[in-house]
């Protein structure tokens, strides 16, 4: 009797899925990146109305208590501020006297934070750092100190566990307009506290002085407060200066038994940071107040906390809030069609079922889309938008407050209204927090505004991400397969004795083609990690101009391309790789492409807005690439259009044609240098933005693989 075969065991649903989208892979690729760009669009119409998620908060709860009184004090020391810049002195010592002076007639305790600028050139070693980090200059001249004021307000309820940081920057030097009412503003809110019952967290008012910087001035407040230092550093240096020392000179003050405190003094863990700004343009509509919210590689605030802003300024105070937006989109003939194209859409659902909310007016929809490329791009950067960006390097959530009068504010009944305003809108904030028993947690920290009212959150956005890689994992699949089925087919057509004798060690490595297509991908992303080092050597040259500077960085990153590849992977080491097989071509860029999946994946969990913008410049160039001497050898319409295609996407891809280009389209073409690309690489490592390592380590050398003279192969 004959044995009967065994049943082949069927394989599990995943297994035939995966085998069945690897198998497409075209078809897939194509539908998934134009899902990614096509979900990317309609963020905007899917973006949600903000809402307060803490209870706790309870904005506008209760009726300010800041009245006409609070505002006459306020104006009074406004007057007092503009009127030192007549002096002969100046207006630095005798600004940072009356600050303290008036801190201390309210009761505050006060002191004085002197500070040193840092240098901000690119080091290696403290890259992953926080930003402010950074070298100390050994000699500083007194010209080189800046001076903060800090005065704190006990809380009479509190424990002194918690504290509320309210922080107003200024240019001790000379004060503008500006700055002496976003003072005043400030004033009249601590005026207010040391008398009100419900204030349970100390209120920490910072006084920054911005002469070195706004960033650098409350960086260093914050390190100081955060990180102690038990010993006096450069005292010889602080002792040596008159102007400094002067300002502990306060034994002839009027108010008997007060003083200037000549420590550090500290109040307890920071709840939240306001920093208040008042900028002088005229607006054409009522006075508006711009949110910053940007901080370091892409982290944001709390959501509810621009939510409470949102919300007092509004409803109570009318203002006109305001998000940055990138205005050159605004008048962009195709995003406006685009819009009415989807407000067309919009309507056609709702004829079919009213419940169905889809669309947006199509003004709405392009002011939408100018937010949201604002956000992407700001956070992309990974560069702080202002001084509150500061205190996210120590986990406080903090925004920047720019307020901006709708006309001038030199008339004194314009700017009492003004004090006023802005004065219960500081108070209202404070107060919500002031009722937190606990930090912000309960609304969102990873988000994309597309209005002041409206945000696009992380499980909405990261759909457009997710569509936009998909395909790479069953691309990099589908060209090993194709790559093993080849040499299966070659092997039987021509068999070898390597094939005839399945026990020889050559049999085995045959299989593993791929580690030398991974050692080409791991030099040239090493050689990626050089140039990621080679602006730290630049720097050193004296006297070297941007324009200078890129173009000795331009040829450094060629020559040490060259010499390593040479050296460690050289296609013409010997004869036998001095042009690459097909089949090694696709081994070489499924390698690429995995790599690059790895590191878009990864560049997500640090800053999604990198990964989102890296992702749909480098996603179609590696889908797109191809061996260009193939397709000049076919010359048919389809392999010239790809051979056309690539290099479009060979030059848009290079990064310093990618930024001309990005600010040619924003800025306009007429003031463009190569210089321009030295000075903005330089914020990205002066910042220590993960954005410079993925450009560096991930965009560049997955560019150098797939456009390389390497990977032209024949059949």
């Amino acid at each position: 009797m004959a044995e009967t075969e065994a049943p082949i065991p069927k394989q599990r649903p995943i297994v035939r899925l995966g085998i069945f989208l690897i198998s497409h892979s075209f078809f897939f690729s194509v539908v998934c990146c134009t899902a990614g760009i096509l979900a990317l669009l309609l963020l905007p119409i899917l973006a949600k109305n903000t809402y307060i998620s803490e209870n706790a908060l309870m904005p506008g709860s209760a009726n300010p208590m800041l009245s006409n009184q609070e505002v006459l004090e306020a104006n009074r020391f406004v007057k007092d501020l503009i009127a030192l810049n007549s002096k002969p002195r100046g207006a630095g010592i005798e600004s940072q006297r009356l600050i303290a002076q008036y801190m201390t007639d309210l009761g505050a305790e006060v002191n004085y934070h002197k500070f040193h600028p840092q240098v901000t050139q690119f080091h290696p070693l403290q890259f992953f750092s926080s930003s402010d980090s950074r070298i100390v200059e050994q000699n500083i001249s007194c010209l080189s100190y800046g001076v903060n004021t800090v005065g704190i307000i006990r809380a009479p309820r509190g424990d002194g566990k918690e504290a509320i940081v309210l922080v107003t920057p200024y240019n001790s030097d000379k004060i503008t307009q500006g700055e002496a009412i976003s003072l005043g503003i400030a004033y009249s809110v601590f005026s207010l506290l040391p008398r009100v019952t419900w204030l349970a967290k100390d209120i920490i008012w910072l006084v920054s002085d911005s002469q070195h910087g706004e960033y650098a001035a409350v960086s260093a407040w914050l390190r100081d407060y955060h990180m102690p230092v038990f010993t006096r550093l450069h005292t010889g240096s602080t002792e040596t200066c008159p102007d400094i020392n002067y300002l502990y000179d306060v034994k002839d003050n009027s108010i008997a038994g007060r003083k200037v405190n000549d420590g550090f003094k500290r109040a307890g863990t920071m709840a939240a940071a306001l920093v208040v700004k008042v900028v002088e343009r005229s607006e054409r509509f009522d006075d508006s107040l711009n949110i910053y919210a940007e901080a370091s590689n892409g982290q944001m605030p709390n959501l509810d906390l621009i939510n409470v802003v949102n919300f007092l300024a509004v409803h109570r105070q009318g203002f006109r809030v305001q998000v940055e937006k990138l205005r050159s989109l605004l008048d962009s003939k195709w995003l406006k069609n685009l819009g009415e194209l989807f407000e067309s859409a919009g309507q056609v659902v709702r004829s079919l079922n009213p419940q169905w909310r889809f669309g947006i007016p199509a003004a709405d929809y392009t002011e939408g889309i100018a937010t949201l490329a604002s956000s992407l791009y700001n956070q992309a950067l990974g560069v702080p938008a202002g001084p509150h960006g500061a205190f996210r390097d120590y986990q406080v959530d903090a925004i920047t407050l720019e307020i901006s009068p709708r006309a001038s504010v030199d008339r004194m009944i314009r700017q009492d209204d003004f004090l006023l305003r802005g004065g219960r809108l500081i108070e209202g904030v404070i107060r919500s927090v002031n009722n937190l028993l606990e930090k912000f947690h309960q609304s969102f920290f990873l988000y994309l505004l597309t209005s002041p009212s409206k945000f696009v959150s992380v499980g909405v956005y990261m759909i457009a991400f997710a569509l936009l890689v998909a395909p790479l994992p069953m691309v990099a699949a589908s060209l090993y397969a194709d790559a093993t089925n080849l040499n299966s087919s070659q092997k039987k057509e021509k068999p070898t004795r390597a094939a005839t004798i399945p026990d020889e060690p050559g049999t085995t490595l045959r299989s593993w083609k791929w580690v030398n297509a991974a050692k080409k991908v791991f030099v040239v992303h090493l050689w990626g990690l050089v140039v990621s080092l080679l602006p730290y050597f630049i720097c050193q040259i004296p006297n070297c101009s941007p324009t200078v500077s890129f173009i000795i960085w331009f040829l450094l990153s060629a020559l040490s391309f060259f010499i390593m590849f040479l050296i460690l992977a050289s296609p013409f080491s010997h004869a036998e790789a001095s042009q690459l097989h097909v089949r090694e071509w696709a081994i070489l860029k499924s390698v690429t492409i995995s790599a690059i999946f790895i590191g878009l994946c990864l560049m997500s969990v640090i800053n999604f807005s990198t990964a989102e913008i890296g992702g749909l410049l480098v996603v179609p160039m590696c889908l797109m690439a191809q061996p260009m001497r193939h397709d000049i050898r076919v010359g048919s319409l389809r392999t010239l259009s790809r051979l056309a295609c690539n290099l479009i996407f060979c030059l848009i891809g290079f990064p310093p044609v990618t930024f001309m280009l990005l600010k040619g389209a924003f800025e306009g073409f007429h003031s463009i240098n190569v210089g321009d690309f030295w000075r903005w690489v330089d914020s990205l490592w002066a910042w220590s933005s993960a954005t410079y390592l993925y450009i560096g380590t991930v965009h560049l050398p997955c560019w150098r693989v797939v456009h390389s003279p390497m990977v032209r192969t024949v059949e």
